[in-house]
C-alpha cells in the first residue's frame, strides 16, 4: 500500500492529503438548509450535509492529489448517520482512485486491536460472507499500548494489502509533555521512531514499508533527525497551513530524492472558500475554492522540494 501511495505521488506530482474533517461551521448554507429540510432527523441531516460537501471537496480536487484522510471523529460526533457518512464517503474516494486513510488513532490489545482492524482496513465473516465495513487503505494507529497494540494492524495490513501510520512525533503543542521525556538520554519520540523502523522491517515490501509513521510539520528539525532513523518509512506529516507550517518548513521530512512523506492539509483547503486569499469575492463554491488551495499548497511544496 505505501508503495501504491508512494506511485501515486510521483505520478500526479503532489506529495499531498486532502483532511476531510468536515465542521457543519465549513459547510456552505447552501448544503445544510436542504438537508436540514430533507431529513427529520436533525443528525440524519447533518450526515447528510457532510456527505453532499465531502462530495463536492472530492470532486474538485481527486485529479490533483493522490489521496484523502478522514477524521473519525468528525462523523463519530452524529451517530450512526455519521459513521454511514463516514463510510459512504470512503466508498466514494476510492471511486475516483484516491487511497483513502482513516485518522482514527486506535491502539488497543489482543481482540480488541485486532477488531478495530478488521473493521477499518480489513473484512469480517458475516454469516459465511466475506464483508469489508469501512475498507479504508491505511489507518492512524497510537503505539502507547506497543507492539501488542501495533501487530495485529500489521497483520491485516499483510493480509489484505493495507498500510497503518503509527503516531511518533506529533503535531499539537501539548504532545511534547510525554512524546519530548527524555529517556536514556534521548527523547521518548527517538526511541519509539526506532521501535517502529525495526518493527516495520517484518512488512517492509521493496522501498517502503506497510507500517509508516506520523511525524508533525511543526517540528522540522526533529523532522529531519526522525527521517534519518526510519528510511523505509512513508511519513504523513500532519499541520501544514492551518497550524503554521509552510513548505519551507517540510523539506526536512523528505528524503534527499523529494520523496518519502506526505503532508496533510485539512481545514486550510475544505474551509478555503471562508478565506479571503482564495474567495475575495465571498461565493459559497466550496469545491473551486479548495482547489485552489489545494493548487497553492502543492505549488509552494514543490519550490521547497526543487
Amino acid at each position: 500500500m505505501m508503495n501504491r501511495l508512494a506511485d501515486l505521488i510521483r505520478r500526479k506530482n503532489a506529495p499531498v492529503v486532502v483532511g476531510l474533517d468536515p465542521q457543519l461551521s465549513f459547510i456552505p448554507d447552501r448544503i445544510l438548509r436542504p438537508a436540514y429540510m430533507e431529513r427529520g432527523d436533525a443528525l440524519g441531516a447533518c450526515a447528510l450535509a457532510l456527505m453532499i460537501f465531502n462530495k463536492e471537496i472530492i470532486d474538485a480536487v481527486y485529479d490533483l492529489v493522490p489521496a484523502v484522510k478522514l477524521q473519525s471523529a468528525m462523523y463519530e460526533m452524529f451517530g450512526v448517520s455519521g459513521i454511514d457518512a463516514y463510510r459512504d464517503t470512503i466508498s466514494y474516494a476510492h471511486g475516483k482512485g484516491l487511497i483513502v486513510m482513516a485518522d482514527v488513532k486506535r491502539g488497543d490489545i489482543g481482540s480488541t486491536s485486532e477488531a478495530y482492524a478488521k473493521a477499518h482496513l480489513g473484512s469480517v465473516d458475516a454469516g459465511g460472507h466475506v464483508r469489508y465495513p469501512f475498507d479504508a487503505d491505511i489507518a492512524t494507529v497510537n503505539p502507547y499500548l506497543g507492539t501488542d497494540g501495533i501487530q495485529p494492524f500489521l497483520d491485516v495490513c499483510r493480509a489484505e494489502g493495507k498500510g497503518i501510520f503509527v503516531l511518533v512525533k506529533t503535531s499539537n503543542p501539548s504532545g511534547k509533555e510525554f512524546q519530548d521525556l527524555i529517556c536514556e538520554g534521548r527523547p521518548l519520540y527517538e526511541h519509539v521512531a526506532e521501535r517502529m523502523a525495526a518493527l516495520g522491517e517484518s512488512v517492509r515490501e521493496g522501498e517502503y514499508s506497510l507500517l509508516g509513521a506520523v511525524t508533525g510539520a511543526t517540528y522540522p528539525e526533529e523532522g529531519r533527525r526522525l527521517r534519518e532513523l526510519m528510511p523505509h518509512q512513508m511519513l504523513l506529516v500532519p499541520g501544514y497551513g492551518a497550524q503554521g507550517a509552510t513548505g519551507r518548513d517540510l523539506r526536512a521530512f523528505f528524503k534527499e530524492d523529494g520523496t518519502g512523506a506526505i503532508i496533510n492539509s485539512s481545514r486550510g483547503i475544505i474551509a478555503a472558500w471562508q478565506k479571503e486569499a482564495f474567495n475575495p469575492e465571498h461565493h459559497d463554491d466550496a469545491g473551486a475554492c479548495a482547489r485552489l488551495a489545494v493548487q497553492a499548497m502543492i505549488g509552494d511544496l514543490r519550490k521547497a522540494l526543487d
